[in-house]
């Protein structure tokens, strides 16, 4: 019974892609010899890992237990490699990330540079996903690491909170917000309230903080499906009404909008932080990842205490 590391990352990418072409692509290898292999770990084991019989291909039964093992198995390889290098100090090598959309463009840019220029041999993948997005991805491991609002009561991921922002409400200059100082989440059920797209957890939140039921009485008479809050706070400018956003969407608001923005009593917070898998190779890169970001955000946000959570499940 034998089989080589080569042969579980080519079960890994069909079982990923659903499709013999797609896989060998992945792999960089022709499709003839993607297939071999994979018919040759077959034999070895005495088992059937795929279904070609279907389409698109399928594991079979003890064909996902293999599976799910061979991404265990390259994942301690991985953290030998990793050992390797830490004990001959050479911090090297690469991290994928995924940010959620309502985190990545005001997060990003505050650590970016800094961990760039701390670490020149650090290759960094970053792509904007949907929270369900990276749950998917780091369970296939096609990345190491999310950045996303925990808890995320998922099954097979680690969370490491990182830190808690404020949710803010941003109102147009002539909106009757605009003459209150704080704000209960009862008065803001309201139709005037422009919110995310469904999908992202951001909008979630939002449900949950004010206690909407999603109903003809609450939509706006354009309805606008958006994944960007910058797309929502310009159509407050523009529209009128209001939304909600997280604190540091609010960190670089000129002053002359500040007086739009209003607090909520009592205060609301989302928990941010860091996911991955179990015996995730990169932990070494994610602890660096995290303490950077702790200290690129203004300290008062690590304070889990500074206000009430508003899960989005």
């Amino acid at each position: 019974m034998e089989f080589s590391f080569v042969q579980l990352s080519y079960i890994i990418a069909l079982d990923q892609y659903k499709n013999f072409a797609k896989a060998a692509e992945k792999c960089m290898v022709t499709q003839p010899t993607l297939s071999m292999q994979i018919k040759k770990m077959e034999d070895s084991l005495g088992i059937i890992i795929f279904d070609r019989s279907k389409q698109p291909i399928v594991h079979t039964e003890i064909g996902k237990i293999i599976i799910d093992q061979a991404r265990v198995i390259l994942r301690e390889k991985d953290k030998i490699e990793e050992l390797i290098l830490m004990e001959k100090k050479t911090l090297s090598g690469s991290l994928k990330i995924a940010v959620i959309p309502t985190i990545a463009p005001y997060l990003l840019p505050l650590f970016l540079g800094k961990i760039m220029v701390q670490y020149p041999n650090l290759k960094l993948e970053i792509q904007e996903k949907k929270t369900d997005e990276i749950i998917h991805l780091l369970k296939n491991d096609e990345i190491d690491v999310g950045v996303l609002s925990t808890p995320t009561a998922e099954s097979q991921i680690i969370e490491m909170p990182l830190y808690y922002e404020e949710i803010k409400v941003y109102s147009d200059g002539k909106h009757p917000f605009i003459k209150l100082d704080i704000l209960a989440p009862e008065q803001l059920i309201r139709k005037d309230i422009w919110m995310l797209s469904e999908g992202n957890c951001f909008r979630n939140q939002v449900i949950n903080l004010c206690a909407i039921r999603i109903n003809k009485r609450y939509e706006n008479r354009l309805n606008y499906q958006s994944g960007s809050l910058e797309t929502l706070k310009k159509f407050v400018d523009s529209e009128g009404g209001f939304t909600l956003l997280p604190e540091l969407a609010i960190l670089e608001m000129p002053n002359r909008q500040m007086n739009q923005v209003k607090q909520l009593n009592p205060p609301a917070v989302r928990e941010i932080g860091l996911v991955y898998v179990r015996n995730v190779a990169k932990l070494k890169w994610i602890n660096i990842l995290a303490n950077i970001i702790k200290e690129a955000i203004p300290k008062e946000m690590l304070d889990k205490k500074r206000g009430k959570l508003v899960e989005w499940k």
